[in-house]
């Protein structure tokens, strides 16, 4: 039974990251994390059996357990919440974080079709698979990894700026941007930028440095080495060239520890009705798309509400 599990948890991940893959499949996201999250259901379920600890439903019967049953008669197993609720859950407190957000994605998408949220989700989704590589290979051996199997996609183009600016200007399904933004104002700065919560990468064009060398298409470098130091200076200073924006959640967010612990998105949103700060010429915000943003002159105005209240 364990090592059945194990064969369909390791299929099952791989299913999911060919299916984010395959350019033919526009359904890839809500695909993925479906698939994904049978993945690690059955990888946990698996642990579980190894270390002889029973994760089927069940409640007291006199001395002994009553199995909970489906109509057909076999038992009910956790799900995959319920076993990282579980106290001998093995999985670190950000991997289980970056899987609530992919469990809580799924009741949303369960509920209502979503449109064109693959970029923006695809730092969580390759979190995702790392962790379940790391995981799969700590618990039962390296020769069950599925990193062995996996590639880079290739692309037919490359992104122009135009392209990359029209992608992150893209809206969000109202319901997926709610829960995002009330999951996110939740964690803490380091637990939000952690790569086991959401893996993210910055790419650049690289040359070979002289004909006839073998190049990859990507190459990684150390995190705190000199070139991707430099790297990430350069990307500080393109980001800090356009002003800041700041979703309401944030703002609530930033109030609250700035110790106004009563403020919440209810006061956030009779403030800025009453003062009317959506209006283009009070320059509080800007809309992109059908979303509206916050600058720092609006946190500005908001600490000051905070501070007579």
């Amino acid at each position: 039974m364990q090592n059945e599990l194990l064969r369909k948890s390791r299929e099952a991940a791989l299913a999911a990251v060919q299916i984010f893959n395959n350019p033919q499949i526009l359904f890839k996201s809500e695909l993925f994390i479906v698939v994904m999250n049978i993945a690690w259901t059955y990888l946990l379920h698996a642990y579980f059996r190894k270390q002889h600890i029973d994760y089927r439903y069940s409640r007291p019967k006199g001395s002994r357990k009553a199995y909970d049953r489906t109509k057909g008669g076999a038992f009910k197993y956790w799900e995959l919440e319920r076993c990282l609720n579980d106290d001998n859950s093995p999985i670190d407190p950000l991997a289980a974080q970056n899987l609530r957000f992919l469990i809580g994605l799924r009741h949303e998408i369960e509920h209502q079709m979503t449109t064109r949220i693959d970029g923006t989700l695809s730092a969580k989704f390759q979190a995702c698979c790392l962790n379940f590589n790391d995981y799969i290979k700590e618990w039962f051996g390296d020769k069950f990894g599925i990193d062995q199997h996996l590639a880079f996609s290739l692309q037919f183009t490359a992104i122009s700026r135009e392209q990359a600016d029209l992608l992150a200007d893209t809206p969000l399904p109202k319901n997926i941007a709610s829960f995002i933004e009330s999951f996110e104002s939740e964690l803490s700065d380091a637990d939000y930028n952690s790569p086991r919560f959401a893996y993210r990468v910055i790419f650049v064009p690289k040359m070979a440095n002289r004909k006839g060398q073998a190049d990859e298409v990507i190459e990684f470098v150390k995190a705190d080495s000199p070139l991707a130091q430099e790297i990430n200076k350069a990307y500080a200073v393109i980001k800090e060239t356009e002003k800041p924006k700041y979703l309401p959640g944030e703002i609530v967010k930033l109030m609250r520890q700035e110790g106004y612990t009563w403020f919440n998105i209810a006061s956030h949103t009779d403030l800025w009705k009453t003062s009317d700060a959506k209006n283009p010429a009070k320059g509080y915000g800007t809309q992109v798309s059908k979303t509206w943003y916050w600058y720092d002159s609006w946190i500005e105005r908001v600490r000051e509400y905070c501070q007579t209240q």
